[in-house]
């Protein structure tokens, strides 16, 4: 098979005059090619075609159909899937790959408005499946104008550069997502500009400009295998505030997306049974000293950048224990043992988020600013961090409440966002405002590792220098309150 054009199922309707149709759906056809039968003359009348996709027998289209919904009415769609062999538009020149008919209200009444239907129209053959998916559009008519440039993408191509392109998708609310955009082609270039694009802001998140947007990068290759670069998150609200610190993303490859396996040596998670891993050794150096000043030594450990069972929903928030309700471990032994459990139930994967578990834990200490409470937040990473401008200005906010935040990094990986996050050089600074205090206090777990392999020497010299700023913090949020100091209540949480 040369290329495969999913050509829009045509979908023909005679509309009555004058009749309102309930809504407006947006059919995505992966697979496929679309018509529509006509109220009163049952003729089939195409009604569009998806764009043509080379070398592969997995499309997933960009262009979609909008059809006027009418709950009442019978609305018949037939979708045609062809391989195109040339650039005539006559289908009759193109080889036939199979056909379903459906109705619109089959799609829209299926479960998350998704229907999977296999192919016929081949006597004995075996086609295929097509999938449909419909959503309810908003009215919003805005359209936005961007532009997206890269710097130093991964090196794909062994002879030369790499020739990135992006993919857009927008999420759904059953967690699944739509591609809504392909950029084209940059050749042989790690530092990509793609021309400017127009979308419609209802094709990039349907209106809720809080919905999530992803966006992937490929580096084409001419026989359809494209190879994976690296992807990010965002939101149409943080992309209309154009060009700024919020719209500078780092592109995190597959080791971003899938974490190493915890089985496997090469992984940082890895379950020695004779020793502890990096991640643990940091929680057991600075939880052991840092507990004593916890009057209940219960601490809620959590987990974000995985998969969690059963059906693989991505969290980046999730107790460690498995126990939404109660997310506390008792002292350290508890939250080793809860770490170690998860990493048998969870799978890794990214982004890695580090607003949501600075912004949860700042809501704990909005609530007691009276002194009563002090927080740590002990984050131990790997350095992969998603979301760097949601998390300054998530830095900023806490600096103002009773929490410090220490960073323990583990492995070989680069922590330049690590330390700047630590702003002992520079004050962290969002939206043009700086952090009142500096809260954040980050340390490579490598500088400490002892080269006699005396683990306890290493949890020790870790520990000492991880734990310097706390109390000069904690008493300089104190004195600028006029307050006594009393508790401390720590929130260790593990990355991947």
């Amino acid at each position: 098979m040369d290329k495969l054009d999913s050509m829009a199922a045509v979908c023909d309707f005679d509309p009555i005059a004058g009749k309102i149709p309930a809504t407006k759906v947006e059919i995505t056809v992966s697979l496929v090619v679309l018509y529509t039968q006509g109220v009163e003359t049952k003729q089939w009348r195409e009604f569009g075609r998806t764009e043509v996709i080379d070398n592969t027998l997995d499309p997933d289209f960009v262009r979609k159909y909008i059809l006027d919904y009418f709950f009442e009415e019978k609305q018949n769609l037939r979708f045609d899937v062809y391989d195109i062999d040339s650039k005539s538009p006559d289908l009759a020149k193109h080889d036939f790959l199979g056909q379903v008919f459906c109705t619109l209200g089959e799609i829209v009444g299926s479960p998350a408005s998704r229907l999977e239907k296999p192919l016929g129209g081949i006597l004995g053959k075996k086609c295929g499946t097509i999938i449909l998916s419909a959503e309810e559009l908003g009215n919003c008519r805005e359209v936005a104008t961007m532009q997206f440039c890269a710097h130093k993408l991964d090196k794909k191509d062994f002879f030369g550069k790499s020739d990135p392109f992006m993919v857009f998708y927008r999420s759904n609310e059953d967690g699944t997502c739509t591609i809504c955009h392909k950029t084209e082609v940059v050749k042989n270039t790690l530092n990509p500009v793609w021309q400017a694009i127009s979308i419609p802001v209802r094709a990039l998140c349907n209106g809720d400009f809080d919905r999530t947007i992803k966006a992937e990068v490929y580096d084409w290759d001419r026989d359809g295998s494209h190879d994976f670069i690296g992807e990010f998150t965002t939101s149409y609200r943080d992309l209309s505030r154009g060009q700024s610190q919020f719209n500078v993303y780092e592109v995190s490859g597959e080791e971003g997306r899938v974490g190493g396996n915890p089985s496997q040596s090469t992984s940082l998670h890895y379950m020695n049974p004779y020793q502890m891993n990096a991640y643990a050794m940091a929680l057991k150096a600075v939880g052991e000293i840092i507990q004593d000043y916890d009057s209940d030594k219960m601490f809620p450990a959590l987990g974000f950048g995985a998969k969690l069972p059963p059906d693989g929903q991505v969290s980046h928030e999730f107790p460690l224990n498995g126990n939404i309700e109660n997310p506390y471990c008792n002292g350290m032994e508890g939250i080793l043992e809860a770490y170690h459990q998860s990493l048998k139930t969870v799978q890794l994967y990214g982004p890695t988020n580090f607003a949501p578990v600075v912004n949860h834990v700042a809501k704990y200490a909005v609530a007691v600013q009276d002194g009563s409470q002090y927080f740590v937040l002990l984050i131990i990473t790997d350095g992969v961090i998603s979301d760097m401008a949601q998390t300054k200005e998530a830095i900023v906010n806490a600096a103002k409440l009773p929490m410090s935040i220490i960073i323990v990094g583990v492995g070989q990986a680069e922590f330049d966002a690590m330390v700047e996050l630590d702003g002992d050089d520079i004050r962290i600074s969002s939206r043009g405002k700086l952090a009142e205090r500096d809260i954040v206090q980050f340390v490579p777990f490598r500088d400490y590792m002892d080269r006699t392999g005396n683990h306890v020497l290493s949890m020790a010299r870790l520990a000492k220098d991880v734990l310097a700023e706390i109390p000069e913090q904690l008493i300089l949020y104190m004195k600028s309150r006029g307050i006594k100091p009393c508790l401390l209540h720590t929130y260790p949480i593990y990355l991947k």
